[in-house]
Order: structure tokens, then sequence, then C-alpha cells
């Protein structure tokens, strides 16, 4: 049996990835209340078709008894379950504009606390459920289509076995990923950019993989950053780690951030049942 919890600030896209797994088959509860879970789990386990059941319920801050999430997440965990936390956000900014723009009505706002107010609010009233999830995705700069694809590469085709390695390229100019589990930082490499003849090109194309390919200082971080992820990622897995997203930044995310994430998704496409790579800035 499996089972999806979606959860994050209103605005984020949670009924977009609800819908996403409705339409993979997943039976679906939207604002569900997080005292009722064990009971709908034990319930569906009755069932002599649990095995194949598939159930995804949205738990927010509309629910009265977040604090016990935590506590009830473990005891269903306990039980012949495949169980992931999927909590989605965006920047606050980003939030206030699409309220403002689609003019709907925040749960948290009332006489005395503002749309920021509320949203700012509600980071803090869904810390527990934020803290325990297996996957978190930044909406920020998602269209819902491409949160729908996400949705579908990370969670509905993810393979059982193993863990879903995610490496991101980006561009540090316009900040850091909130979702990212690890940062490498590939500013201090030589820059195409530079070279004018290069310029053009990002590092997707053979004439960026060239000049990288012959740098010393490139080859001597591809040693230590893959080594480190062959030594590191296996204990992330063997303790239960079923999602991590590895950030490569340079400074424009254009040329060694890109070449990096896929170059390294390359390499560890033979060891990894599920690699993924994505280009912040190239999309």
């Amino acid at each position: 049996m499996k089972l999806i919890v979606i959860s994050g600030r209103s605005g984020s896209g949670k009924s977009t990835a609800l819908n996403a797994l409705e339409d993979a088959g997943y039976n679906c509860i939207d604002n569900f209340p997080v005292g009722l879970l064990q009971s709908l789990v034990h319930n569906t386990l009755r069932n002599p078709a649990a095995a194949t059941t598939h159930l995804a319920v949205c738990i927010d801050a509309r629910s009265k008894d977040l604090a016990l999430f935590p506590e009830i997440l473990l005891s269903v965990d306990r039980m012949d379950v495949d169980c992931q936390v999927v909590y989605i956000d965006a920047s606050s900014p980003t939030l206030v504009k699409r309220f403002s723009e689609t003019r709907r009505r925040h749960p948290l706002t009332n006489a005395e606390t503002d749309l920021r107010q509320a949203i700012d609010a509600e980071a803090e009233v869904l810390e527990g459920i934020a803290d325990v999830a297996d996957l978190t995705i930044d909406s920020t700069r998602l269209s819902a289509q491409d949160l729908r694809e996400t949705m579908t590469t990370r969670v509905i085709e993810k393979s059982n076995s193993g863990i879903n390695l995610l490496f991101r390229s980006f561009g540090f100019k316009q900040g850091v990923p909130v979702d990212v589990d690890l940062v490498f930082d590939l500013r201090c490499l030589p820059n195409p950019y530079w070279e004018a003849a290069l310029r053009s090109y990002n590092g997707t194309d053979e004439p960026i993989k060239a000049y990288l390919d012959t740098q010393p200082l490139v080859t001597a971080m591809f040693q230590d950053v893959s080594g480190y992820l062959h030594t590191w990622i296996p204990q992330f897995e063997a303790n239960s780690r079923v999602y991590m997203t590895v950030g490569l930044g340079c400074t424009g995310g254009q040329h060694r951030s890109v070449y990096f994430a896929e170059r390294l998704a390359s390499h560890f496409s033979s060891t990894f049942e599920n690699v993924l790579v994505r280009h912040r800035e190239l999309s």
C-alpha cells in the first residue's frame, strides 16, 4: 500500500500536486484531518486489495491537530505502508502575488492578520510537517505544468528500489534553491563565459564540455564531489532517505553548473536507478 501526504503553504500548488496523483490513479482526499490518518490507513489495510491501493491526502494549515502529525506519522510508518511526505512551498512574495492575482482568501487571515502575516505564520504552523518531509519542492519558479511534471518524475514514476537522486544546476546570482539537500559551489572553476567564442553556449553543448573536460581543476573537483557522493549517499539511503537533491551552483547557472549536473547524472545513472537532472536557469 502506498500513501502520499501532501502539505505546504497555501498557494504553493498542493491542489495541482493532488490532481496529478489523482490522474495517476491515487485515491485523493483534500483537507484531511491529521487525527484520522491512522484510522484511514488501518481500515484500508483490512481490505484484501490493500497491497495495490494508492492513497494521497492533503494535510495543511486548515487541520486543527497539526501538533499530532509527527507522532501519528511514526505510528503509520510502523504499519505495512510505503508512506512519503511531500512538502510544497514557495517564497513568501510569490505566495502574496498568487493570492493577489486569484483574489482567494488565505485560511489564516482575519481582522487582525493581513495576507503577508498569515503567509509567514503558516510556515510556523506547518513546521512540524516540513521538518519530517521526505521531499521538499520549491514551486516559486514552477508553472502548474512544471509542478505536475515534478510530481510525475519524482513521486509517481519513482521506482520503489533505492533513493531518488536529482542533480539541479543553478546560478548563485539568482539565489540558492530552497529545496536542495547538498550544495556544491563551482565558482572557483575556470569560467567559459570569459571565452568570447564560448559565451553563447551552455553546459549541455559540446564546445563547453570540450573546454571544461581539459581543465585540471574541473577534473579534481569532479573527483572530489563524485567521491563524496559515492561515500555518503548510500549512508543516507541506509537511513531510509527516499529523495536527495544535489545543487550545483556557478555564477550565472549557464555553463559550469550545467556541465557538472549533466556529468554527475550520467556518472551516477549506472549506480542508482532513479537519477534526474534539472537546470534552473535554462528553463
